[in-house]
């Protein structure tokens, strides 16, 4: 090692991933070769865009040990996910947490919303006495814009969509994770809200140093975040690099395309699309039937 300098280790990493679903003229290649490194620190946000059936979410179930590649590696602080022992897992699971899109489906309408976090809690092993775990959770809400006497106490279908993926939210802080993977986290939500979550994001990493994969279609919403962008075509990443150079000056077609198609945000001005241009770059990023 030189003298004076610093080497972080990747918390989580991708080495040439290939996954594969199903076999011969069923074979799907929802992930190619794909290459990905987070630094431990400092926490900072990546997004993953594209259309659908892109191999975003692959790429997300890969890194959460939910789907093992076909070829390649999946990495957590150097060890191959699939490969972890008990303890070494439990870490992970402490370290890397998810937020998912659908927040209706990811409750038990049988339980209370105290339950998410007694779970994590007792997991976890977080706090010490009901009063310590108390403190801890209506810190954890409070940090995502919730008040506690609103929330706990009260049954899913009580909540509104945006009160139950801030909820998810308050539940990956209690934790206090490296990474929070969340796909398509804001999809779902109305437009007000989906700030309002994207801000809570910024904040967990400002504030509590927690990094994010932000997987989405959303390119409007990668702006926001800043950071950097991964832009993943037919399970290909297509370009990188930070997110305003990439989408101030796109290099792929695929990109370009991407962009052309989104809608003058000027209310005055009509949308107005060259369809000879984006017939051209729909022949050169390869999604033209013409």
């Amino acid at each position: 090692m030189e003298a004076g300098r610093i080497v972080t280790e990747n918390i989580l990493e991708l080495r040439n991933v290939t996954t594969v679903f199903g076999s011969g003229v069923m074979e799907n290649v929802a992930n190619k070769d794909i290459n990905l490194q987070l630094a431990a620190e400092p926490a900072r946000i990546i997004s993953i865009v594209g259309e659908s059936g892109s191999g975003k979410t692959t790429v997300a179930r890969t890194l959460l040990g939910l789907q093992h590649p076909t070829y390649g590696e999946a990495l957590w602080r150097g060890k191959d996910i699939a490969k972890l022992g008990k303890h070494e897992r439990s870490q992970y699971r402490k370290e890397v947490q998810a937020v998912f899109q659908d927040p209706y489906g990811i409750f038990n309408p049988f339980y209370k919303i105290n339950h998410v976090f007694d779970m994590i809690l007792s997991r976890f092993k977080l706090a010490n006495g009901k009063n310590e775990q108390r403190e801890k959770v209506e810190a954890s809400l409070q940090a995502v814009g919730l008040r506690p006497a609103d929330v706990l106490g009260r049954y899913p279908h009580q909540l509104s969509g945006g009160e139950r993926q801030r909820v998810m939210l308050a539940r990956a802080h209690l934790i206090r994770p490296k990474v929070i993977i969340a796909d398509e986290a804001i999809s779902m939500l109305d437009v007000a809200i989906r700030a309002t979550v994207m801000n809570i994001l910024l904040d967990f990493r400002d504030n509590d140093g927690i990094s994010t994969l932000f997987i989405t279609h959303d390119l409007s919403a990668a702006h926001y975040l800043g950071g950097d962008i991964m832009v993943m075509r037919k399970g290909e990443v297509v370009e990188t690099g930070n997110v305003d150079d990439v989408l101030h000056n796109p290099q792929h077609a695929y990109t370009q395309l991407l962009l052309s198609s989104l809608p003058n945000p000027d209310p005055d001005e009509r949308w107005q699309t060259d369809i000879s241009q984006l017939a051209e770059l729909e022949r050169a990023a390869g999604v033209s039937d013409r």
